[in-house]
């Protein structure tokens, strides 16, 4: 298997929560002075999302803080667009400071929250960074010719739900959005696809996590694929790999809030080539594997289809 579960996963539950929750899934996570920081999504008991943060020494043990990291704004512009509350959290680091992208639900519809801080101490809201609907957005660890870029998965009735890019040159203003991968008919991710973790830096390409959907008589099944995007320009994809790298199997993943979910926001490189994935079980519960960087791309290169 190209990707290896952890033996004692599911690695969070709602019961590890010092507060009421129903939830504990879809979660950022990101090394920051020596811990690795984990920004994950519940529902609370009225079924509306909150971010919670838990922190550990290797990445397998964590420990969750008395209190939520991020709840809806009561008050100020971001206070109408989180009225539903604040969803699935992606993290990088870039120039000092940890950038988080957001899904902000209200009676509006869902766009994406960008926020800052430094020490996980503390959070800043900075900017709505999408108009509705949006879902999905990961920010690149890098600059192109100046210009912060993102992959994003604007809602389309017209088209499958697919993967676009966008720039910025001050993480406020985006444009020169553009279309890069779209799902595969009656392929594992034929309904709709979206991007995962921020992208990770290799020799070879930006490498790229993404969830593909399949509709079934039982309902969709959400699984992991991979792409790898060039170095220098991410907006041209070198491969897909044609098959998924993960999918539902264990009770866990299979059985909860959605069934048949396992959603990734979050993959943490490591400096021995290893990589630690993050995927939230089934809207439920935590849950991580390992695999190896240099074979995921290798999985993309050795077996492609085309983005679109």
């Amino acid at each position: 298997m190209i990707i290896q579960r952890y033996k004692n996963n599911p690695i969070l539950t709602k019961d590890d929560v010092p507060y009421p929750v129903a939830t504990v899934h879809n979660a950022g996570v990101i090394k920051h002075s020596g811990k690795y920081m984990m920004l994950f999504r519940s529902h609370k008991l009225n079924g509306r999302s909150i971010i919670g943060l838990a922190e550990s020494d290797d990445g397998f043990n964590f420990k969750v803080h008395e209190k939520p990291f991020m709840v809806p704004a009561k008050e100020g512009e971001f206070a109408e667009y989180e009225e539903y509350g604040v969803e699935d959290p992606r993290i990088i680091y870039m120039e000092g400071e940890y950038l988080i992208t957001y899904s902000a639900y209200s009676r509006h519809g869902v766009r994406i929250g960008l926020a800052k801080t430094k020490d996980f101490q503390t959070v800043e809201r900075f900017s709505l960074i999408t108009e509705a609907d949006y879902r999905n957005v990961v920010i690149f660890p890098g600059k192109f010719n100046g210009l912060y870029a993102r992959l994003d998965r604007p809602h389309s009735e017209i088209s499958p739900w697919s993967v676009w890019i966008s720039y910025s040159p001050d993480l406020k203003y985006w444009g020169e959005s553009k279309l890069i991968m779209k799902p595969v008919k009656y392929h594992w991710d034929e309904m709709k696809i979206g991007p995962g973790a921020p992208p990770i830096k290799t020799s070879r390409g930006w490498l790229s996590i993404y969830h593909g959907v399949f509709p079934t008589m039982d309902g969709s099944v959400y699984r992991l694929g991979v792409a790898l995007h060039d170095l220098n320009n991410p907006s041209k994809i070198i491969a897909v790999g044609d098959d998924w790298i993960l999918q539902p199997e264990e009770v866990y993943e299979i059985t909860g809030y959605v069934h048949n979910v396992v959603f990734c926001c979050a993959a943490v490189p490591e400096d021995d080539g290893s990589i630690k994935i993050y995927w939230g079980g089934a809207d439920k519960v935590m849950c991580i594997g390992t695999s190896n960087i240099e074979n995921l791309v290798d999985f993309c290169l050795n077996n492609p289809r085309k983005p679109l």
